[in-house]
């Protein structure tokens, strides 16, 4: 499993259909994001005008364990992203029901036997939110990154269209 980590508009997606390609493998995009509003929509939209038309596409805002093992095993994967769908899980998840479902997801996506390319935002680096939800969304999706980034064989953190590699120093 590769983990691609960065900032909005940092060439994750970009680089995991660039990755995708290069596997030769049969590719499903599975798609956490949903199409609420026009502005999502264009996003949405754009996303898919940069990927091939023979590719598979699964679109599952937060059913994932369930999308992942639907996917052909074998073929490549690219699970674009985390930090949607921990943000279509907030509403109606407890803290504790989240993180036990991201290690699920995260043990599910680093089982396959193709390769799997996970992305998510790294959204710890900038101003503290001001109210409980976006302070409580900062912290769920960090303590999820960091599940991610352990079950990876691979972990990126791409700023500006570059990747640098995130080695792990603890010991476990």
């Amino acid at each position: 499993m590769i983990f691609l980590l960065g900032g909005a508009r940092s060439g994750k997606s970009r680089l995991a259909v660039d990755l995708a390609h290069r596997s030769g493998a049969p590719v499903t995009f599975l798609a956490t994001g949903q199409a609420s509003d026009d502005e999502m929509e264009t996003r949405i939209r754009r996303h898919r005008a940069g990927r091939p038309d023979d590719w598979a596409l699964v679109e599952e805002p937060v059913n994932l364990v369930e999308a992942i093992a639907g996917c052909d095993p074998a073929g490549t994967l690219i699970l674009d992203c985390v930090t949607l769908w921990i943000s279509n899980l907030l509403a109606d998840h407890t803290d504790e029901e989240i993180m036990s479902v991201v290690g699920s997801a995260a043990g599910s996506a680093a089982e396959r036997l193709g390769t799997t390319i996970v992305v998510s935002n790294e959204v710890g680096t900038g101003l503290v939110p001001m109210d409980p939800l976006g302070r409580r969304f900062r912290d769920l999706q960090g303590f999820a990154n960091q599940v991610f980034a352990r079950a990876s064989t691979q972990a990126y953190l791409v700023v500006a269209g570059r990747a640098l590699e995130l080695e792990d120093l603890l010991a476990d």
